[in-house]
């Protein structure tokens, strides 16, 4: 990939729309546009003010026919979104206009961006890092309100600056103890490694703190699997409908009328819910839904939440006890439904089967579900808190196994002094665990990673 030709994308999803978008960045931004742009002014769109907008028309010059009415906006690096120039033509929205707008700029010698291409700029010219371009993505795919704002936090640079301050401390022992290396006394090193062990403390402490948000950071940002289980009939489909407050699932007195997984999303107490209701667990010979079954289990190993329901309406049935057995140990709410037509099943004897997050007794059919599960959903999130807190959350999976593997090395650093081990080893451990650290932020992360972050991003970002 070529960082300094000039590349463009339409900005916008495709369809129609009251305003289309092609973004244009690099050095010959300005000059490639201003080839096709027409307005009354005659001074160079390179010569016009930062950060204004400009009204004319796109006109194919070979042809001299009008495309269409634009409005640019002119960004000069390196105070724009690539820390480059930039013109970001907006047009009528619709599939044609800007389609023929982005040909003609290639026709123009502009290359079309890869995914991502905008953001990775930004990035390699230092305007932001490897965390808030990640932020980027969370925010663009946010399905709440608290993930919305737990990725905008990150952009605002909350986790990256916890990484350089620790990253700033690690080097300075570091040199520290190179020192000590150059001039081998051994009082001089076993004073310097004892120094270095009081100031890993607290940052051990610190880095404790910041993965203790990791799980809570993990589901605000991607939703909670929450997969509803039990025999067939049992009114997992009516647990369903009413939590989504539709008809979405098909509910009858057959059992079995559920035999593939049907998937929806909702939001509870702030959180994004993957809600899926499985197909009736159980022994059939019927080929469609014996798959079913199948994926109903490979569901139950993925879940954050196991919604077991058992019909408590009849004694339970040794289907229902195998399935309590499988979900014994997971984080599963057992619910005990059709509690309003009587109750042949107590939660006494549920416990004595198996180890479970709640037991509770609820109507389906009366909507009473929707209570409960927000009742843990709160519980699972935020430990009972009603919301987060404004301090640095750790959320990405890559962020906390980077993090969980540079504290293991300053653990190891602290072994290593404890056990009066030569200082290159404790200066090799801290080095380690810079490096991690600077991996977070891409300070010191490979390139073939860095490209294979931001193909994740959709194209015009």
């Amino acid at each position: 990939m070529y960082i300094d030709d000039t590349i463009a994308a339409i900005a916008t999803p495709p369809g129609i729309g009251g305003v289309g978008i092609i973004r244009v960045s690099g050095k010959d931004s300005f000059a490639i546009v201003n080839t096709l742009f027409k307005s009354a002014g005659t001074v160079p769109l390179g010569e016009r003010p930062n950060r204004t907008i400009q009204y004319g028309t796109i006109v194919d010059s070979g042809s001299n026919k009008t495309i269409d009415e634009v409005l640019l906006l002119l960004m000069h690096g390196p105070h724009s979104y690539t820390a480059e120039d930039v013109v970001e033509i907006q047009c009528h929205g619709g599939i044609v206009p800007v389609r023929q707008i982005l040909k003609l700029l290639v026709n123009q010698g502009v290359r079309m961006a890869e995914a991502g291409e905008f953001t990775k700029r930004a990035f390699m010219n230092g305007r932001i890092d490897l965390t808030q371009a990640e932020a980027i993505i969370d925010i663009i795919e946010a399905k709440t309100e608290d993930s919305l704002s737990l990725a905008v936090a990150q952009l605002d640079g909350t986790v990256s600056k916890f990484v350089s301050d620790v990253r700033e401390q690690l080097i300075a022992m570091i040199a520290h103890l190179e020192v000590t290396i150059d001039y081998p006394e051994e009082d001089i090193e076993n004073v310097t490694s004892q120094e270095v062990r009081e100031q890993l403390e607290p940052i051990l402490t610190h880095m404790d703190e910041l993965l203790a948000t990791a799980n809570t950071g993990r589901l605000i940002r991607d939703g909670i699997m929450t997969v509803i289980v039990g025999r067939p009939n049992a009114g997992k489909s009516s647990l369903m409908n009413a939590l989504l407050r539709e008809n979405r699932a098909i509910v009858t007195d057959i059992p079995g009328t559920t035999r593939d997984s049907i998937e929806e999303f909702m939001t509870i107490e702030g959180i994004s819910l993957r809600l899926i209701d499985t197909a009736g667990i159980r022994d059939t010979d019927d080929t469609v839904e014996a798959l079913g079954v199948e994926r109903a289990r490979q569901y139950i190993d993925k879940a954050d939440i196991v919604l077991c329901v058992i019909d408590a309406s009849t004694p339970l049935t040794d289907e229902e006890r195998h399935i309590l057995v499988s979900v014994s140990g997971l984080n599963t709410i057992v619910l005990l439904n059709k509690s309003d037509m009587g109750l042949a099943v107590s939660s006494e004897s549920i416990a004595s089967m198996g180890t479970f997050t709640a037991i509770e007794t609820i109507s389906a059919k009366d909507g009473e579900g929707t209570a409960v599960l927000s009742k843990w959903v709160k519980e699972l999130v935020y430990g009972g808190q009603v919301k987060q807190t404004n301090d640095a959350m750790i959320s990405n999976v890559r962020h906390i196994s980077l993090m969980e593997q540079a504290k293991g090395q300053i653990e190891q650093a602290i072994t290593s002094i404890d056990a009066s081990m030569p200082v290159d080893f404790i200066a090799t451990d801290l080095r380690s665990a810079w490096e991690l650290l600077g991996d977070i932020t891409g300070d010191s992360i490979r390139e073939s990673m860095v490209d294979e972050l931001f193909s994740r991003f959709c194209l015009g970002k």
